[in-house]
């Protein structure tokens, strides 16, 4: 599935501190009678733009359909490395039309460079045969991105806007990081175009126009009111909201 579509090109540019995605990944947004009744996910963590693999040890993976019943698809998972790092390939029933959450939460994974335990807790929404019903459903997670622009049916150079929450609340001023999945080996001119950063506003929302098509995850990053042990210390646990969404080309 996506995994041919990359690269031999995966770029390797070097960072003090490259942006970390979980990622959700299905091979389209918007799926058609022809696609048949379930579809293909890739489930990984990654650096995206340079396509750098990192392990992802097996998450937690459901799926909510338009009804908002959920459906948990853990034990389906199948081991696919991608980047030669543990990764996985669900495939997702959609048994009716409508809007189908994909979401995944992973252990907390430990980044020794920066001294921090990360957890993102990421989604993607599918369109299934035409309905678009149910786009800005939310799905309770502890931080979570909820789309206030449909997430879907989007051209390359549209806005996209998304609000962050936390417990449940907007989430002021939060920061975002945006990075595209990078499948065609663009060259960034210098490594601060490789993740893009905004802030959200005083309600939680941020806006973004992606410049090329394709999939584009943002991240929006806030710090967890625990910690975890580590090498006997404890340790700041940084969580990830993150979400993806698919632009299409314009011609």
């Amino acid at each position: 599935m996506l995994r041919s579509l990359l690269l031999a090109a995966a770029l390797f540019i070097p960072s003090a501190a490259l942006a970390h995605f979980g990622m959700v990944l299905p091979p389209k947004a918007m799926i058609g009678k022809e696609d048949g009744r379930e579809i293909p996910v890739t489930i990984a963590f990654t650096h995206p733009f340079e396509g750098i693999g990192l392990a992802l040890e097996r998450p937690e993976v459901f799926v909510q359909d338009p009804e908002g019943t959920r459906t948990d698809l853990s034990g389906d998972l199948a081991d696919v490395p991608l980047f030669g790092e543990p990764a996985y390939e669900v495939n997702v029933p959609l048994s009716r039309p409508g809007v189908y959450a994909i979401a995944m939460t992973p252990p907390p994974y430990w980044e020794p460079a920066e001294d921090v335990f990360i957890v993102h807790y990421t989604k993607t929404y599918v369109a299934a045969y035409g309905d678009d019903t149910g786009w800005d459903a939310t799905l309770d997670l502890p931080t979570e991105i909820v789309p206030v622009s449909r997430p879907f049916g989007l051209w390359a150079g549209n806005v996209f806007q998304g609000q962050v929450l936390i417990d449940g609340e907007p989430a002021p001023f939060a920061e975002v990081e945006v990075e595209h999945w990078n499948t065609e080996g663009v060259a960034a001119p210098d490594e601060l175009m490789i993740t893009q950063t905004i802030k959200a506003d005083g309600a939680g929302i941020f806006t973004y126009a992606p410049p090329a098509s394709g999939w584009w995850g943002f991240a929006a990053l806030s710090e967890a009111d625990y910690t975890l042990p580590q090498d006997g210390a404890e340790k700041a646990v940084e969580l990830g909201a993150v979400i993806w969404v698919h632009f299409e080309p314009w011609s």
